[in-house]
């Protein structure tokens, strides 16, 4: 990449330097040695000069613009290999932590904003929900107010640790929350490891899979004709309320993918899965575990092993080298990553994204959080996201981060096709009545049936074709 921009001067230039200044002899010498280098050797030494520079201004763009990450992961998996780059990102993330232990031994954990001193005498009015979507009837639901779980270590915390904090939506502030948030610090040993935890309530929202314009990539024949609009659809703008990234990319495990009446990819057995069911309810769980009910699913998207499944957590993370929770990466490399996860009752989804943290640190927040079962979803620096919807003067929508620090485009989800698949929440009662615009046909040229209608079942029976190993 680095140009030879040696000075090449010819001999005539340097003999007549010589003959008006004698003193110059020793540089008219080095200028003659440098000649008789090789081209490759310049390039090495240019490259040897350039490449802290160079390494320093990379880094700095791939934590401050959004589709750069991407960009050179993916082209030098293309150049070198997934492995020689697995093995370079293992190397730069490990220098990037022990620049961390030495620069930041002594600060304390950071807040990243105000935690309300006490919780209001009276919620608003919670909304009205159908029984079901032929209902005429309508329940009242109970405000949604998860459990707060407190700090992870009591004496290494922020102020407001594991304290929810409502999420509102700015276009309707009266309305009572279906989000909470909350930060933790689950390493005690780095007080920059932060996990950031959004509780969803199940029973008022709408969890919506999209599936990227490139990834997840599948060999299907049904998958071969499918459109992908790889954006949320304008239809669902008035309901929105949230959006996340989704799983791993094919090529990082080939975990299952079943969406819109299509497997886009086969499950496999010890793969935790995010599944959603025809009656609404949802799980996680590893698929052997559910794979019985595949006939009653909506979509589901799989994971790497369940890192908590029933409440206790996998026995390979309690291992030296758990590998598996960073598809190539290793476990325990000190990283960004997102997870998601489901309360024991299954009505609260539990979204999270992190700071610099190894994978048992990451499962242990979520469960501390209120996660009976735990999946990570993605690693890296660029892919994990949660993002809620402004409105802003122009009158478009605009995402919105969590937190500071999490960087990404300002048409993210909504004008600009996702290369990757995602998440977007939704509220529940208002979906029925904005379904998206859905193409004559599948993939497999059958009419189409939206999974996320009440009464919608797949036109085929999905049947895992693998043995649940790669």
């Amino acid at each position: 990449m680095t140009e030879d921009t040696a000075p090449a001067l010819s001999r005539m230039a340097i003999q007549s330097k010589e003959s008006a200044n004698p003193e110059s002899k020793s540089s008219a010498m080095l200028a003659n040695s440098r000649e008789k280098w090789p081209r490759w050797k310049k390039f090495l030494l240019f490259g040897a000069l350039a490449s802290p520079a160079a390494v320093g201004a990379l880094w700095i763009a791939v934590h401050s613009v959004p589709w750069m990450g991407p960009l050179i992961a993916n082209s030098l998996r293309a150049t070198i290999g997934k492995d020689n780059v697995t093995r370079l990102e293992e190397f730069v993330y490990s220098i990037e932590d022990r620049v961390n232990q030495t620069v930041k031994s002594g600060d304390a954990p950071k807040a990243y904003w105000k935690v309300p001193d006490n919780k209001p005498t009276a919620l608003p009015p919670a909304p009205t929900t159908p029984l079901d979507n032929h209902a005429e009837h309508k329940e009242e639901l109970v405000p949604f107010s998860p459990t707060a779980p407190g700090p992870v270590h009591a004496s290494w915390s922020a102020e407001g640790d594991g304290q929810w904090v409502p999420v509102v939506d700015p276009r309707r502030p009266e309305e009572a929350p279906r989000m909470f948030k909350t930060l933790l610090h689950p390493d005690d040993s780095r007080s920059w490891a932060e996990l950031f935890v959004v509780a969803v309530d199940l029973r008022q929202v709408s969890v919506m899979p999209v599936m990227g314009y490139q990834e997840p990539r599948s060999t299907k024949k049904e998958a071969d004709g499918y459109v992908r609009a790889a954006k949320i659809p304008k239809e669902h703008y008035g309901a929105l309320l949230a959006g996340f990234n989704g799983g791993f990319m094919a090529e990082h495990g080939q975990y299952g993918v079943y969406f819109d009446n299509i497997v886009f990819i086969d499950p496999k057995d010890d793969a935790c899965t995010l599944a959603q069911f025809k009656d609404g309810s949802f799980d996680v769980a590893s698929w052997s575990i559910i794979k019985d009910r595949v006939d009653q699913m909506s979509w589901f998207r799989q994971a790497p092993n369940c890192m908590y499944e029933n409440g206790e957590m996998h026995p390979g993370l309690k291992a030296q080298q758990a590998r598996k929770w960073g598809a190539t990466l290793d476990g325990n490399t000190v990283i960004r990553r997102s997870a998601v996860g489901i309360s024991q009752d299954k009505q609260i989804l539990y979204v999270g994204i992190s700071n610099h943290t190894t994978a048992k640190v990451m499962a242990h927040g979520m469960h501390h959080a209120g996660a009976h079962a735990v999946a990570q979803m993605d690693v890296n620096w660029s892919y994990p996201k949660f993002v809620t919807f402004e409105q802003k003067k122009d009158g478009l929508l605009y995402p919105i981060a969590l937190a500071e620090g999490f960087e990404f485009d300002d048409k993210l989800y909504l004008r600009e096709r996702s290369m990757r698949d995602f998440f977007y929440l939704a509220r529940k009662e208002e979906i029925a009545s904005s379904l998206p615009t859905a193409p004559a046909t599948n993939g497999a040229g059958t009419p189409r049936t939206d999974p996320l209608e009440a009464d919608a079942l797949p036109h085929k029976e999905v049947t895992p074709t693998g043995t649940g190993q790669e």
